[in-house]
């Protein structure tokens, strides 16, 4: 994994702005690994390409994460430490490439969902549909009685274990925050998405960099290379003095 400078940082940014999320998981990934192929990365389950965003995440900003959630019980906002280092320490061993499972007298062979099934699902009209676009792209055989089944005549409860079965597989495609709320001891879990959070906190450090930008290029008529090229120690000394 190559560090990402902050110009292309910003470049990412730019572009990822009109794109859903598993695109900007992927354009991010294309910059920290340049060695590998947009189509290798696509081909990646999502808790390995997730394991991937942690480790870029650590590389740009440290381990330390801090979320937010609101009660469902009385509406109160957390605060939420994260550490992205843990995250990818409980995940374990990598997935295998196919699983089976028999259940009911059906017996099923597939593989994890990849950005580019989440992709696919997300043209679906409703959750109903996109979890069988997800199903039917995943599914590589399905029997009963040594006769082939296609994947929308599975019963619910064969659908359900097999999802049960990839989320155990591949943990970090769908991490569960316990939480516990200190004002109504209200108890619940929270989906934790990195993709989505670490976009949010480019978006935030992006628009105070375009700040910080306009405000040094105004004082020192210097480029937005030159000012973006700057140690954050550097640059917030600059806008100190040219604040004074």
């Amino acid at each position: 994994m190559r560090a990402i400078t902050a110009s292309e940082l910003l470049e990412i940014w730019e572009y990822g702005a009109g794109q859903a999320s598993n695109q900007r998981a992927l354009q991010l990934l294309e910059a920290a690994f340049p060695t590998t192929s947009r189509e290798a990365l696509a081909a990646l389950s999502v808790g390995e390409r997730d394991a991937r965003m942690l480790m870029l995440r650590e590389q740009l900003w440290g381990p330390e994460m801090v979320g937010f959630a609101v009660c469902p019980g009385c509406r109160e906002r957390l605060e939420l430490p994260l550490n992205a280092a843990e995250m990818l320490a409980a995940a374990g061993q990598a997935a295998p490439r196919e699983l089976s499972l028999s259940v009911d007298g059906y017996t099923t062979t597939f593989r994890l969902p990849t950005s580019q099934d989440m992709i696919a699902a997300s043209r679906s009209a409703d959750f109903d549909d996109a979890r069988l676009v997800i199903l039917e792209r995943c599914l590589i055989s399905a029997r009963l009685g040594g006769e082939p089944i296609h994947a929308n005549c599975l019963p619910e409860e064969v659908v359900a274990e097999i999802a049960q079965c990839m989320e155990e597989a591949d943990p970090l495609a769908n991490i569960q925050i316990r939480l516990s709320c200190p004002c109504c001891d209200h108890r619940w879990r929270a989906a934790f998405d990195i993709a989505s959070f670490l976009w949010k906190e480019i978006e935030v450090w992006a628009r105070r960099a375009v700040s910080d930008v306009h405000t040094l290029a105004t004082a020192y008529g210097w480029s937005e290379r030159e000012v973006l090229s700057l140690s954050p120690v550097r640059r917030q000394m600059y806008l100190e003095m040219v604040g004074t």
